[in-house]
């Protein structure tokens, strides 16, 4: 278990189950906990380890056995598979999530049975290449959404756990925050100048399930009309529980669904298929851009045409330019920008049609448009929640191009989309309390 932390509608962990009591034989879940995970800090661990907590606790009330056990998972679990019949992993889109299930394969001799479980429709099943936008993958998850959008009904379970027996190299799972503080110490976990966040969320599917039931009560009625306006602030702050696999898109979508079936009119569900758009469509497009685009985390990754478009400008005059370090302390004259980077650095999330303002300007305020998207890639990864994602790459690269088409050629920009704040106070009536709530 490494990209689905849950033990609700998770495929990979019912597969195994499956599995185990086909054969007659026990199930071990293992969490192999990596020191140094590439631009993690101590906030994403403590929002991973509270999720683990969760899990352990779930999975001891199903008599399943857990471990967490420290180290490199490749190694980790070819020392385990010696003991095993079979490796059941779930499935992660980045690159080091690739080389891992990679290494298992080429370092056991057990067969290695990879379940997709943190998308609706399995990427490889709606395309086989890297699509061009979000029209163009829409028809075909559509036509495979009856087929994936269903309920999962979980295992019963067969042979009991090892009772207090430990896994080689485990240890003891947290018990309260004293003892997770305790763990990440002992980690020595990256980044100590990222803070806690103000007002912490916290992790796990407890949680994730507790946030997708307030956002089902009082965001999905007319979230088409009022989810962009970061003044309401109607979102359903998902995405950090989505990114650690700590609940089920599809187990969001059908609760959405039940939801707006009972409560709201048919002809009022604009909101649920703007909610359905987002969580599958959206998302999905950039688990097909992870997946199928090597560079999907770079420059090389965005389209030909924007490259060439922001390099043929690169050399125009800015209104502004900021070094790196202003743009992170938020230090710069639009009160706009600040208040969505402090909201990020405070918090860990950002509301999300800020985020595209936010990546925007940071591209109009550095004269080279390459190390704007590094830039950007490297803050979004450091300080939010949900950084070091499909999305969060996909959403940078779109604020450079990717997954848009050419516009009308403007200074700066050259032929990609343009923001800019007279936009926000114009389209958003709330726009000022926002920035309120995110003043120094």
């Amino acid at each position: 278990m490494q990209a689905s932390v849950r033990t609700h509608c998770n495929h990979a962990l019912e597969y195994a189950l499956h599995l185990a009591n086909h054969r007659g034989a026990p199930l071990e879940v293992v969490f192999v906990l990596t020191p140094g995970f590439p631009g993690a800090t101590r906030r994403h661990y403590r929002f991973l380890i509270q999720g683990l907590m969760d899990v352990a606790a779930a999975l001891k009330e199903r008599r399943i056995s857990f471990s967490l056990v420290p180290g490199n998972p490749p190694v980790v679990v070819a020392d385990l598979a010696a003991s095993a019949s079979t490796v059941v992993t779930d499935q992660g889109y980045l690159r080091i999530q690739r080389e891992w299930r990679t290494a298992v394969v080429q370092t056991t001799s057990v067969p290695v049975v990879q379940v997709e479980s943190n998308v609706v429709v399995p990427v490889e099943a709606a395309s086989d290449k890297d699509q061009w936008a979000a029209a163009t993958l829409r028809p075909r998850i559509h036509r495979l959404l009856d087929e994936y959008l269903v309920p999962l009904s979980p295992q019963e379970t067969g042979i009991s756990d090892r009772g207090a027996e430990q896994l080689k190299g485990a240890i003891p799972i947290p018990r309260d925050t004293a003892e997770v503080e305790t763990l990440l110490d002992s980690l020595g976990v990256i980044d100590p100048g990222v803070e806690s966040a103000s007002a912490p969320v916290r992790g796990g599917q407890n949680e994730a399930e507790r946030h997708l039931k307030d956002f089902l009560a009082t965001g999905l009625h007319r979230y088409d009309e009022l989810r962009n306006d970061p003044g309401l602030d109607r979102t359903s702050r998902l995405s950090p529980y989505l990114h650690f696999g700590h609940i089920s898109p599809i187990e969001i979508a059908l609760s959405a669904r039940s939801h707006a079936d009972q409560y709201i009119p048919p002809e009022e569900q604009g909101g649920l298929q703007a909610f359905l758009e987002e969580l599958i469509v959206r998302r999905e497009l950039a688990m097909n851009f992870a997946h199928y685009n090597d560079n999907y985390d770079s420059w090389g990754g965005i389209p030909e045409w924007a490259r060439t478009s922001l390099l043929e400008h690169s050399g125009d005059e800015r209104p502004r330019i900021y070094t790196a370090g202003q743009l992170e302390r938020a230090e710069t004259d639009d009160p706009y920008w600040n208040a969505c980077q402090r909201q990020m650095v405070r918090t860990g999330r950002m509301h999300g049609y800020m985020r595209m303002y936010w990546g925007k300007k940071i591209l109009e305020w550095m004269q080279n448009p390459q190390d704007a998207f590094a830039l950007a890639c490297e803050l979004n990864d450091r300080y939010q929640l949900d950084g070091r994602d499909p999305n969060g790459y996909a959403g940078v690269a779109w604020c450079f191009g990717k997954h848009d088409r050419p516009w009308v050629e403007r200074p700066i920009f050259g032929k990609i989309r343009y923001m800019n704040a007279n936009g926000l106070k114009r389209k958003f009536k709330q726009i000022d309390s926002y920035v309120a709530a995110w003043a120094e």
